[in-house]
């Protein structure tokens, strides 16, 4: 097992967590001396940075001790459930993906009642208490992180006295953060100026770089139809895959169309490099999870730090209903806000012989204050999934007055959203997302069209759903949009 290597990030959060727990706990209460917990995480600073620091806590508070392992985000999926499926202890607590939660769910326990009853529980924004932390009608993981997909853009750029009258004088409107798609793109040709080292966006393409949750954000607009809720990915009255009908094709469309406003070498760009050229100021604007939001604006590593601008992302006057095989069209644009990932979560294995000090540990690590510690930490990959997260005093730290603002407003209107989208939750996620990627490298390389690859990809996914069981598929696909 290969052990955490500490980042000035986490080393900063892990200081702040020792501080607070410091004068917040008695010594050991709990007492859990003798206890020590194995904690799997993602390698790198992303989530396992949060873990260790909720450690400090925890030790701090009860005595215990806590290793945090760490592995490739690739070999978490397989490590934990061969561990869990053999009945092995390997682990006390595990943080992951809420679309594996299908599968791990019959090797997970149960949440204790006990922490259900708090006044942080309620705090907890509902999307994820009432939605992702519930399989088979049982809480069975808590989230650590809030993820969602929002827009990022530069205020120093789009504020400039010169470049709105260029803007508008070119496309005959204000230069203005982008409602839908098409003001995205058109804001997006306007910044590209290669010879300035500027363009006007950039996007997550890698296969492997968290490819297809940047490609979601774009099919969310566009299929996340309010009339016909859970019909995104797939029918859910017959599980035939949607991924082939004309909303995805603009969607792909779309993202194809990216590319072509994007710094060269883009598409071998995964999350982190989109999150990077923003705070060098490379890029005018671009959607990605609220870190983006957190590095722009952070004084010590961003070039446009106080000018990180944080809204909502693009919607649609148009969005496919799949019922009527045509074109819903809409007075207003609908933001369909897509809570890409959805927020790593974490769990006891039924096999962990430490049942309750585990949970303790995780109601100690999500807490308010000591997960507003690791959203306000830059590189650590929690985003706010709390009401009290929402409070800007603590932000104003790091951000402008006006980037906290727009931050904060940005990732609530998205939670509060009533079309906000969720994503796919489903046994073989891995084998759905797989076919994914490969015909998406396939579409933004120019090496298929846009529906051809689609095309493909739904008659693959068919081909999976009826291999793993159409009802049983069915069943957990209705589950996981709340469709009773």
């Amino acid at each position: 097992m290969k052990f955490r290597k500490f980042s000035l990030g986490c080393l900063t959060l892990a200081a702040s967590a020792l501080i607070w727990a410091g004068t917040a706990f008695a010594a050991c209460s709990p007492n859990y001396k003798g206890v020590t917990l194995t904690v799997g995480s993602q390698v790198g600073p992303y989530i396992a940075t949060a873990m260790v620091a909720g450690a400090k806590v925890w030790e701090k508070k009860t005595c215990g001790k806590v290793n945090v392992v760490e592995f490739p985000f690739g070999e978490l999926y397989p490590k934990y459930l061969t561990a869990m499926a053999a009945d092995e202890d390997a682990f006390d607590v595990i943080t992951f993906a809420p679309a594996w939660t299908p599968d791990f769910a019959p090797y997970l326990s149960t949440m204790p009642s006990s922490i259900r009853q708090t006044e942080a529980w309620k705090d907890i924004h509902p999307v994820y208490r009432n939605r992702l932390m519930i399989w088979g009608g049982k809480h069975k993981s808590q989230t650590i992180d809030g993820d969602l997909h929002t827009l990022a853009y530069r205020i120093d750029l789009f504020e400039d006295p010169k470049e709105r009258m260029a803007f508008k004088k070119k496309y005959g409107y204000e230069l203005t953060v982008p409602q839908n798609w098409e003001q995205y793109y058109q804001v997006a040709e306007f910044f590209t100026r290669p010879d300035e080292k500027l363009w006007g966006t950039g996007e997550a393409f890698v296969r492997g770089g968290q490819q297809f949750w940047f490609f979601f954000t774009h099919v969310a607009s566009y299929t996340n139809n309010p009339s016909n809720p859970g019909a995104m990915f797939f029918d859910p009255e017959t599980m035939d895959a949607q991924v082939n009908n004309p909303g995805w094709v603009k969607a792909l469309e779309d993202y194809v169309r990216s590319v072509k406003y994007s710094p060269p070498g883009a598409l071998n760009w995964g999350s982190g490099d989109v999150r990077t050229s923003f705070a060098a100021g490379m890029i005018a604007m671009n959607f990605d999870w609220g870190d983006t939001g957190v590095m722009g604006a952070d004084k010590a590593e961003s070039k446009i730090a106080g000018y990180a601008g944080t809204a909502l992302t693009p919607g649609s006057h148009q969005i496919w209903n799949h019922k009527s095989k045509k074109w819903d069209y809409f007075a207003k644009v609908v933001k369909s806000p897509f809570m890409a990932f959805g927020g790593w979560q974490a769990a006891v294995p039924l096999a962990s012989r430490n049942q309750a000090a585990a949970w303790n540990y995780i109601e100690t690590t999500t807490n308010p204050e000591v997960s507003l510690t690791a959203a306000l930490t830059g590189g650590s990959g929690v985003n706010p999934y709390r009401f009290s997260h929402f409070t800007p005093t603590r932000w104003l730290k790091k951000f402008s007055k006006r980037e906290a603002d727009e931050y904060l407003a940005a990732q609530q209107a998205s939670l509060d959203a009533p079309n906000v989208a969720l994503d796919m939750r489903l046994p073989g996620y891995f084998s759905y997302t797989e076919i994914l990627e490969i015909e998406l490298s396939k579409a933004l390389a120019g090496h298929t069209s846009p529906k051809a690859a689609l095309d493909s990809i739904a008659s693959q996914w068919n081909e999976l759903t009826d291999e793993f069981g159409r009802e049983k598929q069915l069943a957990a696909y209705r589950a996981s949009m709340g469709i009773k």
